[in-house]
């Protein structure tokens, strides 16, 4: 887990009601956006990188800690049922989930690679579980009649805001934190839950891979928003579509406690938000997090992606004729730490199936522009994903503002993005 005058927007959501069972793991969706690429020279001072100390601790928070939330998704979705008797390994890399090579032992991987191993029982779902090497899910595995038996499931940031390269085989690799999951189908995986209600599963299901709505728990509208990057954040302050709280801490920890719904508080009076699950095992866990979170760097595009001469070309449209510096601009192409923008200076509205402006669930009401970084890799674009392409939202900008741009500024321009 989008923009708002030129490329903006992020998410949050509006008014508590009923807390139904089954926000995921979204810490960063409201993260979102950040980056040092191809920017300007004018703007503040680099902010100073996080404490190494802290950025090694807030990994392992990352990528592990569930902040006690199997009580949630064990004790009350009772997903470890369903993922014992029903979740193979195959149909776990349907979903989305993935798989860590690097905690696997050498002699599973040669045996993967032999075709050894039988990715349609469940039973190897357990054992990838038991090893830790399902990326974002924390199993505990023992023995209960002579056989390996998940009794607990939990989840964590990684499961949404980290992916793997493939490296070994599709969904199989090393792990990519910050990376949007974004073949991940967060809804698909809540509606395996046999204590939900066939109208809730209907809800979740229609969500498709990589879309999770962080305000559905509370205000009952089925809007899903594209999960974000969780790279690239240092240096700005408003780090969700809307712009709610004043850092990534924010959004953490209304993630973990609202949706991971792991042990904690979290309150939002312009809501009417107030949740308190404890013991507290989330504050003293944001700042390391937010430090690891800071550190993630935004990836450079890939060699020969993009025309570099088009893209030299493109920036001239980008600061001229297409006005994108209007808003984006500065080192991280954003302005979102002076101001947020109103929902109808965006071009991603109105809402995709008829929902309300996503604006409208979120603490501020306004959208913050969405810095620019690593645009290769994160289609669809927009909070909402109405852009599936850059094409696309160059045209979308283009007709909704009126510029007028000829075809040849519009492929210039579209290069420069892809070199962000």
């Amino acid at each position: 887990m989008s923009m708002t005058k030129r490329l903006h927007d992020d998410g949050s959501s509006r008014r508590t009601r009923g807390r139904r069972p089954a926000p995921l793991l979204f810490l960063g969706l409201g993260l979102v956006l950040g980056l040092t690429v191809h920017a300007c020279d004018d703007g503040p001072t680099e902010p100073e990188p996080p404490d190494p100390a802290l950025v090694a601790q807030g990994k392992t928070i990352f990528r592990f800690e569930t902040f006690g939330d199997e009580t949630f998704w064990t004790d009350t979705l009772r997903l470890h049922e369903v993922v014992q008797s029903s979740v193979s390994p195959a149909l776990a890399l349907q979903v989305g989930l993935k798989v860590d090579a690097d905690t696997l032992p050498q002699a599973v991987k040669d045996a993967l690679a032999a075709g050894q191993i039988d990715l349609a029982s469940p039973a190897t779902t357990v054992t990838l579980l038991k090893l830790g090497a399902v990326v974002g899910l924390r199993g505990t595995v023992e023995t209960v009649n002579g056989r390996d038996t998940l009794v607990r499931l939990g989840t964590t940031c990684a499961l949404c805001h980290s992916t793997v390269d493939d490296a070994f085989a599709p969904g199989i690799g090393r792990r990519l934190d910050g990376w949007p999951n974004l073949t991940l189908n967060p809804g698909a995986i809540i509606a395996l839950s046999p204590a939900l209600t066939e109208a809730q599963r209907a809800v979740y299901g229609s969500w498709g891979p990589g879309r999770y709505d962080p305000r559905f728990s509370f205000d009952g509208v089925n809007g899903p928003l594209v999960i974000p990057p969780a790279y690239g954040l240092l240096g700005v302050n408003s780090s969700t579509y809307t712009g709610d709280g004043e850092d990534v801490a924010y959004w953490n920890r209304y993630v973990a406690v609202t949706q991971m719904h792991g042990h904690g508080t979290f309150a939002e009076p312009r809501l009417g938000i107030s949740v308190s699950n404890p013991p507290d095992m989330v504050s003293g866990q944001l700042a390391a997090l937010q430090a690891y979170q800071l550190s993630l760097e935004a990836p450079q595009p890939p060699a020969g992606s993009f025309d570099a001469a088009a893209a030299e070309r493109g920036r001239a449209v980008f600061t001229g004729s297409g006005r994108c510096d209007d808003c984006h601009e500065g080192p991280r192409f954003t302005d979102a730490n002076e101001r947020l923008h109103a929902p109808a200076d965006v071009v991603s509205e109105p809402e995709p199936g008829g929902a309300p402006s996503y604006a409208s669930r979120s603490a501020t009401k306004m959208y913050r522009t969405t810095p620019l970084r690593a645009l290769w890799q994160h289609a669809p674009y927009f909070h909402n994903g109405v852009a599936p392409t850059l094409e696309a939202v160059v045209d979308l900008y283009d007709s909704k503002k009126g510029l007028g741009l000829s075809a040849a500024e519009k492929a210039d321009l579209v290069q420069y993005l892809m070199s962000l």
